[in-house]
Formats: C-alpha cells, structure tokens, sequence
C-alpha cells in the first residue's frame, strides 16, 4: 500500500433504479453509450479510473483543474445527448469532485479523500458538479468557472462539515445556471451555561403575556355587558373568478397551436379548422434536413391551409401531417411518421416537433455551427481519407466509418466535435448540403461547433501524424498561450493554409512555423521561433488540432 494526494472524481446516474425498472434493456444499452463518452473524456484528462459498480464512476486526476475541465466536459456532452429524450427518460449525472490523501492498494483508492467525493456527489444537482473547497481554491483562478458557495454540509459518516461550492453549468442559451443551495449545516449548539437564562427569560414572557390576556378578557367582558343587541352578521363577499389578468393561467390539458398555453379556467372549445396560417413558413431555417425536403417544406407543406404539423430528430429523420381533422391528429401524426422511421434505421434519438402549422414550436433553436467556408480545400495538406487515421475517435467508431462511410455514394462527409462527437451524412446532392447537415447535427450533439474532416474521398484538415491529437486548438482561448500574445497568434494563422504549428515555452510565450509545405517542416519552424523568445519549448497545436506526446 502506498499514500499519495490525487484529485478524486465520483459520479452516479440520478434515479437509475427507476430508469431500469421502467426500461432495463434501454437502460442498459444508454448506459454504455455514455460510459464511453465518460471513459474517453477521463482518458483524455490524463485521469484513471479506479472503481466502478453499476452506474457509479470513481476516477483519479493528477490535478483538481483536470479534473473539474473533465466533469464540465462529461456533463455538457451528455446534456446535449439527453436532449434526444423526453425529460422522464434522460440520464443525467451528478459529480463531486475534492482533493485527498488516499492509500492506493491493488490498483483500487481508500481513504477519506474517496468518501468525501461520493458525498459531495449526493450534493450536487441533477446534470451538476459539487466540489470541496481545496478543489474551489485550486481551480478559481484557473479556469473561466463560476461557483455558487453552499456554505458547510453536514454528510454521511464524515465526522466534519465539507464545505462545498456547485459549479454554474452552461445553459442552451449560453448563460449560466444559479445553482440551489444545499441545506447549511447546523450551527453548534448553545454551551451549557446559557440555558439558565434562557428558562428565565422565557418565563418572564409568559407572565406577561399572560397578565396582558387577563386584563383584556375582564376589559371585553364589562363592554359585552352594557352593549346593546348585536345586528346580522354580514356574510363575507364571494371571491372574485379568476382571470388571466389577476392570476397565472394554469396549463391547459389539451395541446394549443403555439407554446404559450390558454387558462384552465376557460372550458376548451371544439376545435373549428384554422384559416390560412399568417405569414410563411421558414423552411430556410430547418436545421437537419436535406435540400429536396426544404423544398416540400417552402411549397406543398407552407401551402397547405388545413390542420398540420412537422417533426424531426437532430439525426435527421422527419415525419409531416397535413390536411388532419384537428390539430391533436396533425401533432400525433407527424411525430408518428418520423419516429417510425427513426426506429426503423435504429437511430436513439427521439423525434420531437418542429411546427404546428406554419408557427416554429421547436424549443432548441438553431445549433450551433463554425464560420463559413465549411470546407476548404488545400492540396498541400489533403491526402487520402484512411478510418485508421481519423482523429480523436474510438477503434470501434473507426470500424463504422470504415464499414459506412468509405463505400457510401457522393457526397458525403464527416463532421467532428471538440468531445470526440461525430456525424456523418451520405448521398448527399451537393457536398455544401452534406456539409451543413453533418455539422447541424454534430453540433446539437456536442453542444459547440464542430469541423469538417472529411469529404468523399479526402481528409480537408491537416491530420497530424508526429504527435497525439488531443482537442481542437482556438488560439484565441488557449491557457497555455500568454494572454497578451493570443491575438497575434489568430491573425498570423490568418486563413490556416498548408501546414502550421505552434509552440510555447515555459513563459507562454509562442514560435510559430507557418504555411509549411510538410508537417515536420512547420514543427521544426515553430520550434526554432519558440526558442528565440522562451525555453523549454515544445509543440501544442498542428493545424487545428492541440497536440500532445503519443506516449
């Protein structure tokens, strides 16, 4: 057995009994789906872990910023793969995360520093992280986190109270949540001494409250005597009917034309078909979709003047009603379509509405996408798509590219996420279609933008051969980048043609090794400009990827 100080990670599903007794095979299979995205971002933090049982993770970092980088990571992965469910069915993690002493034995971690963390995992919110305060003073200055203090907790078999803070996740906006305050433990109580006076002052109260109550009843009693016959008691005025002016209007049961919801009080009238919907519908604004299916959207779909709807998932499948009976049959009807088709393909992602009628009824917006030109082609930097080469994907996810993608029929392109997220699109009619519907759908995946690798037959991006690929690089936010330099280092990349790499030294300070004709020549550059303003230089980025040693 040995002792040392490592950041401790643990992490649970929220209600997963219930999840697996509604539906234990689905379940199931989603709990590995989101394992793999958990181990990955774990591996890529450089963490470990050391224990799991069911849908528990216990992991170590090196440092509390890697591991609080991976908890923010996992979670707004995963809030973006939940948005495929209804809310009853999503599986959503809480995390704590504390700094420790453990003893390590046999691979496995014992020892307070272990326990803290699981307790601190029960404090955190649904889809939220917890940490102790030794990780909130490790982390604050570190990284661009906000973190509401929730005071002292009193936990389970932890002699002490841990002070804690929740860390503020991003919402679908961009905004931050506020998180809510977990009880404060209880303040000592009072020493011995101080109960004395208190019995003596509470007494005190009593015999005056209680003089005050005498003299008022014999006061009450004399007027009572000498008062003449009471008159009728006037009955109290009836409450006023609720209106939506005075009072928040309850949800009606039955579906509306748009999201804002009529007053229960108001009996729901039969629905009489609806006149021409006012103004057109925007099929340009259809995210997911092919450009044929825009078309029917802006023609017969905007056109039709009868009860309608139109659903879609974020993979892409649709389903339209027109011309129904009522609205309710136009909703189900369109749902119906695309989730038949949607489980046909065996795709997880569950369709949702988009319109009823012409009025956009979709909650998640657009999803987020990268500044155009989409793709660029460089012949000094293009070569030959290769499954095995991809970057930042699993070899199973490698072996469905290779079994998919390669043999598919133009055009056809793959999309990938900062967190390994990636999507495919095949047969499209143009390769800008394909373009934007693979990062459409990658991008409501991961939550951020994502890049074009590949397209047909050719990667489109530097795929760095000499170093391991670890992330997207954005030199305008890079930490290991001194602030002061970042922006010189966006406009010298300028538009990213042939090869390039950047390096820092000890001071941040960067070597750049530009528009290279070959990879090995812009790392040899980059690391020469380096040195001439720093030391101890080494390779961060090659092309639009942060790199790192392949170990």
């Amino acid at each position: 057995m040995k002792r040392k100080i490592a950041a401790i990670f643990a992490a649970d599903i929220a209600g997963y009994s219930r999840l697996v007794a509604e539906d234990e095979e689905e379940t199931l299979r989603r709990l590995a789906s989101y394992r793999e995205v958990i181990d990955d971002f774990i591996a890529k933090a450089n963490g470990r872990i050391f224990n799991t049982a069911g849908d528990a993770v216990l992991a170590e970092f090196p440092s509390a910023v890697d591991a609080v980088r991976c908890a923010i990571d996992i979670q707004e992965s995963l809030r973006t793969r939940n948005m495929a469910y209804p809310p009853s069915r999503q599986m959503s993690f809480r995390i704590g995360i504390t700094i420790g002493d453990v003893v390590e034995r046999n691979g496995d971690l014992l020892g307070d520093g272990v326990n803290i963390a699981a307790r601190l995992e029960g404090l955190a919110e649904v889809g939220g992280i917890c940490v102790s305060r030794a990780v909130h003073e490790q982390v604050a200055n570190k990284l661009s986190v906000q973190f509401a203090d929730i005071g002292a907790q009193e936990v389970k078999n932890i002699p002490t109270p841990v002070h804690a803070y929740m860390v503020a996740m991003r919402r679908e906006d961009g905004t931050y949540s506020t998180p809510q305050l977990k009880k404060v433990a209880k303040a000592a109580p009072a020493p011995n001494w101080m109960w004395p006076l208190v019995v003596g002052v509470v007494c005190v109260v009593a015999i005056g409250v209680g003089g005050f109550l005498y003299f008022t009843k014999l006061e009450t009693t004399q007027m009572s005597s000498t008062a003449a016959a009471p008159g009728p008691i006037a009955a109290p005025s009836p409450s006023p009917t609720p209106t939506i002016a005075s009072k928040a209007p309850m949800p009606s049961p039955m579906p509306t034309s748009t999201p804002t919801q009529t007053a229960a009080v108001t009996p729901t009238p039969m629905p009489s078909p609806p006149a021409a919907s006012g103004g057109n519908f925007p099929a340009d604004m259809v995210p997911f979709i092919s450009e044929r299916l825009r078309t029917y959207l802006s023609n017969e779909y905007a056109a039709a003047g009868d009860y309608k709807a139109f659903a879609l998932n974020i993979a892409g499948f649709t389903g339209s009603a027109l011309n129904q009976q009522n609205e309710e049959a136009a909703r189900n009807a369109a749902l119906d379509q695309c989730q038949k088709r949607a489980d046909a393909a065996q795709s997880p992602r569950r369709c949702e509405l988009y319109a009823v009628g012409n009025n956009v009824v979709y909650a998640h917006g657009k999803p987020p996408m990268p500044p155009q030109p989409w793709v660029r082609h460089d012949t000094v930097t293009e070569r030959a798509f290769a499954s095995k080469d991809f970057p930042m994907l699993r070899d199973q996810a490698k072996v469905r590219l290779e079994n998919m993608f390669v043999p598919a029929a133009k055009s056809r392109s793959v999309a990938l996420g900062p967190g390994g997220q990636y999507f495919t699109v095949l047969g499209a009619s143009t390769v800008d279609e394909s373009a934007r519907r693979s990062l459409e759908s990658c991008g409501a995946f991961a939550g951020v933008a994502c890049m074009i690798v590949a397209v047909d037959d050719v990667f489109v991006v530097p795929i760095p051969t000499l170093l391991r690929i670890t992330g997207f690089f954005h030199a305008a936010t890079n930490s290991s980048i001194v602030a002061d330099a970042r922006d010189d280092v966006v406009r010298k990349l300028g538009d990213g043609m042939g090869w390039n790499a950047v390096a820092v030294g000890s001071l941040g300070r960067p070597g750049l090794g530009l528009k290279a004709a070959d990879e090995q020549t812009a790392v040899n550059g980059a690391l020469a400009d380096c040195v001439k303003h720093d030391s101890d230089c080494h390779v961060i980025a090659i092309g639009p990827f942060t790199v790192g040693p392949t170990n």
